[in-house]
């Protein structure tokens, strides 16, 4: 991972001297240019250095040399969601491993998301890297989640929330304006909930939610299960480790949450 980040430095500062010649050569504001290129190399230089300290607390962390990390209370991670980049999620040996991980720190529910849903597509060959078990009551209603070996796994994708909002706002209206009703009035947060608990696709609100990939975004999970999530960015699933994911799970349980009244 640390020679990965080495060469990445290397070839971005590379691409940026090629760019400052061509530009210097058009404009010849070269002073400029160099200025920009030092501020963007130090950084460069920053994060790279940022990464390698997270690389070996992540190692660190595995290797249970950091001992403050084994008193973890997976107790209050009651629902664990992963937003997992499309193209990445196509590695499938990564995502078992993912889930691997996951299941052996204790995680009794999961959430797996990507917006084309990949996943959702190779749920049998996920399945089958659990022992097997029985489908819960509401896999046999919606076919998304399923019980493997006290790990309950849902899988939803980008097409699973426009299909909910589309047969919400349908809901809404044959329950408020269908009736002929004059009068129209806003549709408030408690409805919408209603509404999306009737159709059977409320679901329930992750407390943490991981996003892998290289996008600092929940990539269009629906923003109606996330109220009170917290929501970490794990960068690209081909760097994950276990030091990190260990490290974001104790940080959420270490965090005091204040819900309004």
């Amino acid at each position: 991972m640390v020679l990965h980040q080495i060469q990445s430095v290397i070839l971005n500062y590379g691409n940026e001297t090629q760019e400052l010649l061509k530009w210097a050569s058009r404009s010849g504001n070269l002073g400029l240019r160099v200025l920009w290129l030092i501020l963007h190399f130090a950084v460069t230089i920053w994060y790279f250095l940022l990464g390698v300290v997270q690389s070996f607390e992540s190692f660190l962390i595995a290797s249970d040399i950091l001992t403050k990390y084994e008193a973890l209370d997976i107790s209050k991670v009651r629902y664990l969601a992963m937003v997992i980049d499309s193209e990445e999620a196509q590695e499938l040996s990564k995502v078992l491993e993912l889930l691997q991980w996951v299941a052996d720190i204790g995680v009794k529910s999961v959430c797996l998301y990507d917006p084309e849903g990949v996943l959702k597509n190779n749920k049998e060959p996920i399945m089958q890297r659990f022992s097997s078990a029985n489908l819960s009551e509401e896999a046999a209603v919606n076919g998304r989640l399923v019980t493997r070996r006290n790990l309950t796994l849902e899988f939803v994708s980008f097409e699973d929330g426009k299909e909910a909002v589309a047969k919400a706002a349908n809901y809404l209206f044959v329950k408020h304006y269908a009736n002929g009703t004059k009068e129209k009035s806003d549709f408030t947060e408690p409805q919408m909930a209603e509404a999306l608990g009737a159709i059977g696709s409320g679901g329930a609100e992750p407390d943490l939610l991981l996003i892998y990939g290289p996008t600092r975004c929940h990539l269009g999970f629906p923003a109606w299960r996330l109220r009170y999530t917290e929501i970490v960015h794990m960068g690209p699933l081909k760097s994950m480790s276990y030091g990190s994911l260990v490290k974001a799970i104790f940080k959420y349980t270490m965090v005091h949450q204040n819900y309004g009244s």
